[in-house]
């Protein structure tokens, strides 16, 4: 089935999402949407799949014209999607998942003999090795996501949208999930993947088309080099390779003992890591999202109730310190989700700027706060870290996500650090914006602190890290060296660490 999008236009107030955007996508085709975050991507991927409606412009499946009221009606029409946050219900069996919304019955009974079977059928042809009874929650991610393909493909979809599919995979996953691409490919499938990521758009693209800012500003061949990938993406040239010398290895700053966290329920989420970090290096933190991570990056700031075990900073015990007292220690944090736990959107950036400092010197003194003294601070400091605004007066709210997350750093570098611990920095960020934060985060260990990078994104790890600690269900699996190949990382992503691994102390 060929797709074409003609003139697609969508505005969100005096936000234009997407503007004037052709696309075509032949049959048999791959064809990879890539662009920055917020380049408009998904919301014309969501137009196409029925969930919002263009304001202007023509969706046309094999010449014809559609006019898609919701999502059934562009399933009906033979468009699937799989969403980056999968849509299963994880108490449901896999057949159970595959009649949600179509539901067939025998004899007034639901039919789930015939959904097992259109499991198999599936499975079978595209060996996927899925069991029809199995619950989803008992499910790795990387099968969950075939699930997912199965029931957009059990719907007869000829069009299959795969929207930044990779983003809770480890790298074996991803492989397997590009050979089924393929195979969907061989077997007549248009297929549309939306992603951010480069190495994966030149591995699996037939056709490249690049948005930015809501507009189709060129398309490339997957023979195009990442560079050049990265300069339509962003519109002027990205240096890709983060440059840094090798760790010095001074003295221990960190020190985590036998840490373990239990949530609300009384379940271990971090359980007995150890670890150290030492002054003037990174240690990465890896590992697919929920594994713990989070849990032991807020155990480190006292952001979590019951913490076992002694987390030592120079020396000193901070276990169940509280985060005032932790960053008053000279902790500096970055947390994963910058828009809630980070900023608040209604303050400036001069008063965001000043958030860990709100109590005292040098800000505020007597109560009260000193105009002068935060205003001289968050000029030199904005134009330190290049923040883009009209001013230190400009409502964070309103800035990009890039500039969001310069503030950010700007707050946190701008203290006297013993420990400086960014958690996803550059979730959600182009590739600009990844270039100025690790440019930062380098600059930071050279000053000889030592730093933690909590990233799911492999190609941040091993750009960063002097050493990588991986992360499995909440214990580490081994700490490696920074030059660890990503197929190595991928099996301890999994649980499993090669008996030939050098590990790295």
């Amino acid at each position: 089935m060929r797709l074409e999008l003609s003139g697609i236009t969508k505005a969100f107030g005096a936000l234009v999402a997407n503007d004037h955007i052709d696309l075509t996508v032949e049959p048999g085709e791959i064809h990879c949407l890539l662009g920055e975050n917020g380049a408009g991507k998904s919301t014309l991927m969501n137009i196409l799949y029925g969930l919002l409606r263009a304001d202007s412009g023509e969706i046309r499946l094999d010449g014809v014209a559609q006019h898609f009221t919701g999502p059934g009606d562009a399933m009906r029409a033979g468009i699937g999607m799989v969403h980056q946050h999968f849509m299963l219900i994880p108490v449901f069996t896999v057949a159970e998942n595959l009649m949600l919304g179509h539901e067939q019955t025998k004899a007034g009974f639901l039919d789930l003999p015939a959904a097992r079977a259109r499991v198999q059928e599936i499975s079978a042809r595209f060996g996927f090795d899925l069991d029809p009874d199995a619950l989803v929650e008992d499910l790795p991610v990387g099968v969950q996501q075939r699930v997912e393909i199965v029931k957009a493909l059990s719907r007869d979809a000829k069009v299959l949208v795969f929207d930044e599919p990779t983003a809770v995979l480890t790298p074996q996953e991803t492989d397997e999930l590009i050979a089924i691409m393929r195979q969907l490919r061989d077997a007549g499938t248009a297929i549309v993947f939306i992603t951010h990521k480069l190495r994966e758009v030149r591995e699996v693209a037939d056709r490249i088309t690049v948005v930015r800012l809501g507009k189709v500003v060129g398309e490339a061949e997957p023979t195009a080099s990442n560079a050049e990938l990265a300069s339509l993406m962003v519109g002027r040239s990205v240096e890709l390779t983060v440059q840094r010398a090798p760790s010095t290895g001074g003295d221990v700053g960190l020190q985590v003992a036998g840490l373990s966290v239990l949530d609300a329920a009384g379940q271990i989420v971090v359980d007995d890591v150890d670890f150290v970090v030492r002054r003037g290096e990174i240690l990465a933190i890896a590992g697919v999202q929920g594994n713990g991570q989070t849990e032991l990056t807020e155990a480190l700031l006292g952001l979590q109730d019951d913490v076992r075990g002694t987390i030592t900073l120079d020396g000193r015990d901070i276990t169940g310190a509280s985060v005032r007292q932790v960053l008053d220690a000279g902790v500096g944090f970055v947390p994963e989700d910058r828009q809630e736990d980070a900023l608040v959107a209604e303050f400036s950036i001069a008063e965001n700027l000043m958030l860990d400092r709100s109590d005292g010197a040098p800000f505020v003194k007597g109560g009260a706060v000193q105009r002068r003294d935060l205003e001289s601070f968050a000029t030199a400091t904005v134009k330190e870290f290049d923040v883009r605004a009209q001013g230190i007066d400009t409502h964070v709210g309103r800035l990009s996500g890039g500039n969001q997350q310069k503030v950010v750093l700007a707050r946190e570098l701008s203290r006297d650090l013993r420990l400086f611990v960014a958690a996803q920095p550059t979730r959600g960020l182009d590739v600009g914006s990844i270039e100025f934060v690790h440019e930062r985060i380098v600059a930071t260990r050279d000053e000889g602190v030592p730093v933690i990078v909590i990233s799911t994104e492999l190609d941040e790890v091993a750009a960063l890290a002097d050493r990588i600690a991986v992360m499995y269900r909440g214990r580490i699996v081994g700490i490696v060296p920074g030059d660890t190949s990503r197929d190595v990382l991928g099996l301890m992503m999994a649980g499993e660490l090669p008996d030939d691994v050098r590990t790295a102390a």
